[in-house]
């Protein structure tokens, strides 16, 4: 059996998992699948608002795939097992944060992009380094055109160059930037923005998002219109918060 290679705590609805394999968190196969199975584990518990990842230390929140893992005898199962844990995350029916303390370059990238939100110490750097390796990162490939744009994914996947945090605040791939000494204080106030929430309100709200995202316009919108109404308010918490509201007082939601 693998020895675990994360820690996992739940606190007021908030869900923490902490990479954890010095010195900087690198993803082999078998953290990639830990980490899928228990994000599907976590994703069960209807008192769980948000699922926060991040890595141990204060060097990286990932470094990347485990070079190892790129040979050719063991990239077909690399891939397949790292795939599964970016779509188990895209597919997620809670809201995720990336909380990144250091560098997130190659697969820890990848990772964080597939998080709903990020929130980075000023320290942090931000890359895809595997043109220099003579490879290339498939995930990012997909995934950064669609959130910052073709011009600058270009400029990340073809140069290989590291971009620091201020940067990518500007460019949309970090929600917010803070201080390494206020890191953990940050993040615990950004979860706890969460923890009032209905889970089966958010659960809807982010499946909307994610599946009217390829869309067109059109499309998008009666799709979101038919998911409103066939599915959310079947919901017990969306007619306790219309209710709530009317009758001027905090709703009671029950997270389902």
């Amino acid at each position: 059996m693998s020895q675990q290679e994360y820690q996992v705590s739940v606190v007021g609805g908030i869900a923490t998992i902490t990479m954890d394999r010095p010195p900087v968190n690198v993803l082999n196969i078998s953290l990639m699948e830990q980490l899928t199975v228990q994000l599907k584990e976590l994703e069960k518990d209807p008192e769980i608002k948000l699922v926060v990842i991040t890595g141990a230390g204060t060097k990286a929140f990932s470094a990347g795939v485990e070079v190892a893992d790129h040979t050719p005898e063991k990239t077909p199962t690399m891939l397949s097992v790292f795939s599964s844990l970016i779509k188990t995350l895209i597919k997620y029916d809670k809201p995720t944060l990336a909380a990144v303390n250091g560098f997130s370059l190659g697969g820890g990238l990848e990772l964080m992009i597939a998080c709903d939100m990020v929130i980075a110490t000023e320290k942090s750097k931000f890359g895809q380094p595997e043109i220099q390796l003579g490879v290339t990162a498939p995930i990012a490939s997909v995934l950064l055109p669609r959130m910052i744009g073709w011009k600058k994914s270009m400029e990340i996947l073809l140069t290989g160059d590291a971009i620091s945090a201020q940067e990518a605040r500007e460019i949309g791939l970090v929600n917010k930037v803070v201080a390494a000494e206020d890191f953990a204080a940050e993040v615990e106030s950004f979860a706890k923005r969460f923890e009032g929430k209905s889970s089966s309100s958010l659960k809807w709200a982010r499946r909307t998002a994610v599946e009217a995202f390829d869309l067109s316009w059109e499309k998008g919108l009666d799709m979101a219109d038919e998911m409103y109404l066939a599915e959310l308010m079947k919901t017990e918490d969306a007619v306790e918060g219309i209710n709530a509201f009317m009758e001027k007082r905090k709703p009671i939601f029950k997270n389902k």
